[in-house]
């Protein structure tokens, strides 16, 4: 009752300041005198494609998932239908596909619905259109893409676009403040940083918003370079805004932020870190799928090189890697607060990849987030690791004030390293998500043999003192292994489960005294949306069974 109070109590309080601090909302408000002119146009690395420029010129709008035909209309005037399309709509990071034509008729097509956007909502300063993450995300767009938007227009357009890209500028200078720390705040200094450069300034606003970037990096970047939220898939999206934003204070010879450089460096190690031996990202805390291009782009511009780190002790994260296996494990407690809102009951689950292949991975957050099934996705349920009495080891808000922060759970988890040089790699860790509930710490152990051909667990269910269960401690528990859906699944006669790549390679699930079950599953983190997969369980009773041991070994290699 204590915890929910004080939830509410700092959530009204920032609610509070941020209101005072917005004042009365008008455009007149943050109306103010208009740049003359863009002084650069940053780069934008994400992936571009031509084709879906020819459909936003047809009417047709592909964002969040979602088809709109406009039926020649203008998409601002139609109701959105849904949340995520709204907000790639309103974000402009479609202007890319339109630069990836290459003619002038999708920039004339670019700048008419920049123009039909400014009229439609260029005055409203509310709504979705303003939220802080969406409102930054366009104005970097516009920067980006402002050669093609403004190639061939008038000067009456001109005028427009630089006033209305100067009254967001001010608009989104004034909230960024008020803001939680999070990605979305960190977002929005990347934003005014790139505005500081881009429209003409003195060198005082210039050195400002650097100082509030360094800030965002000094709070939100911890010391291992993971995010505050734990989320590998932030690293990616913040970086995607960086890496430019560095560039243009290279280009215009500026002093970029302090610590910009240092901790950028160590973002890159985190992502090596997450990443599998195929090289896709791990699926932990919101992490989804990753088009391999976009993470390539993102790596061609890590110098730092070298191997990634054994673990990150600051963002709470376990890698084992032995010949060409790797095993990445979440051991820590989740963030507090709003930094919260995407994070995971995933604590002690772990992945298995293996050459190009992934085996054991969590069900990851879908790619639209803003679906029916964001919510399942976060459940310990959808991790590899134990679930007890069908329960999360985390507890989420059902708040609409609060948004679905974590509001209890685990707090704190102890971690022992296993490693023994030249036999094996590993850790043994302990948490307390389902103390409070029903009494029961969850205990696991994983090792990764020398060879790479061997992983060997070991769970238990123990009582806060670390006592075995008692009799009357009967509880009903899961212990789940979520297999990539690429991987073909069978099981023979002694019980064991086969899993089998397209390539051939092959891993052994066992289990000590246990019988393990294949059930169907559904794997959330997919380009194309969410799809079918296998799933590996063990159920046991807790006071009745001691500790479940299980393994998975190599039986076969990749064929040549």
């Amino acid at each position: 009752m204590h915890r929910s109070a004080q939830l509410y109590g700092t959530e009204f309080w920032r609610r509070f300041a941020r209101r005072i601090a917005l004042g009365r909302l008008n455009a007149m408000r943050f109306a103010g005198s208009s740049p003359d002119r863009l002084v650069v146009a940053p780069i934008d690395l994400r992936m571009a494609d031509s084709h879906l420029a020819e459909e936003i010129y047809s009417g047709r709008f592909a964002m969040g998932g979602t088809m709109v035909d406009t039926g020649g209309g203008s998409p601002f005037q139609l109701e959105a239908p849904n949340l995520s399309f709204a907000r790639s709509l309103h974000g402009f990071g479609w202007l890319r596909h339109m630069r990836a034509a290459n003619h002038d008729l999708a920039f004339a097509n670019a700048r008419s619905l920049v123009d039909d956007w400014i009229v439609v909502e260029g005055r409203e300063l509310g709504g979705l259109a303003y939220d802080p993450e969406v409102l930054a995300n366009r104005l970097i767009s516009w920067f980006s893409h402002s050669p093609i938007v403004l190639r061939g227009a008038d000067h009456g357009f001109y005028r427009r676009f630089l006033k209305s890209i100067a009254l967001q500028n001010r608009y989104l200078k004034h909230v960024a403040g008020a803001l939680p720390a999070d990605a979305i705040r960190f977002k929005a200094r990347i934003a005014l940083a790139m505005a500081s450069l881009c429209l003409p300034a003195s060198t005082g606003s210039v050195r400002a918003a650097a100082r509030n970037l360094d800030s965002e990096f000094d709070t939100q970047i911890l010391p291992d370079g993971g995010h505050l939220s734990r989320n590998p898939l932030v690293l990616i999206e913040l970086l995607t805004d960086l890496l430019p934003l560095r560039q243009t204070y290279v280009n215009l010879g500026q002093k970029p932020p302090r610590g910009m450089a240092a901790t950028m460096d160590r973002m890159f190690s985190a992502l090596r870190f997450f990443r599998h031996a195929n090289g896709e990202l791990a699926l932990f805390n919101g992490s989804s799928a990753l088009s391999a291009d976009r993470l390539l782009g993102i790596l061609h511009y890590d110098e730092t090189a070298g191997t990634a780190f054994r673990e990150m002790p600051h963002s709470r994260y376990q890698r084992l890697s032995a010949g060409n296996a790797i095993v990445i494990a979440d051991t820590g407690w989740p963030p507090r607060g709003s930094v919260s809102a995407q994070a995971h009951a995933g604590c002690l689950s772990f992945e298995l990849s293996s050459g190009a292949n992934r085996f054991v991975v969590n069900a990851g957050a879908p790619v639209i987030s803003h679906t029916p099934y964001a919510d399942f996705a976060r459940l310990t349920a959808a991790h590899s690791t134990v679930t007890l009495d069908d329960r999360s080891s985390l507890t989420f808000s059902h708040s609409s004030f609060l948004g679905r922060i974590v509001t209890g759970g685990v707090r704190r988890v102890r971690l022992v390293s296993l490693d023994e040089e030249g036999q094996h790699q590993g850790f043994d860790a302990t948490h307390d998500g389902y103390v409070g509930s029903l009494g029961l710490l969850h205990r696991r152990k994983i090792r990764l043999l020398a060879n790479g051909h061997e992983v060997q667990g070991r769970d238990q269910l123990l009582r806060p003192d670390e006592s075995q269960p008692r009799s009357d401690d009967l509880t009903e528990a899961v212990a789940r292994f979520h297999i990539h859906p690429t991987i073909s699944v069978a099981q023979d006669e002694t019980g064991a489960v086969l899993l089998t790549a397209s390539d051939g390679e092959s891993w052994l699930f066992i289990a000590r005294d246990l019988e393990p079950k294949i059930e169907e599953d559904v794997h959330f983190a997919d380009l194309a949306g969410p799809r079918a997969s296998k799933q590996i369980t063990l159920s046991f009773v807790v006071g009745e069974v001691p500790q479940i041991d299980w393994k998975l070994i190599r039986t076969a290699l990749p064929r040549a």
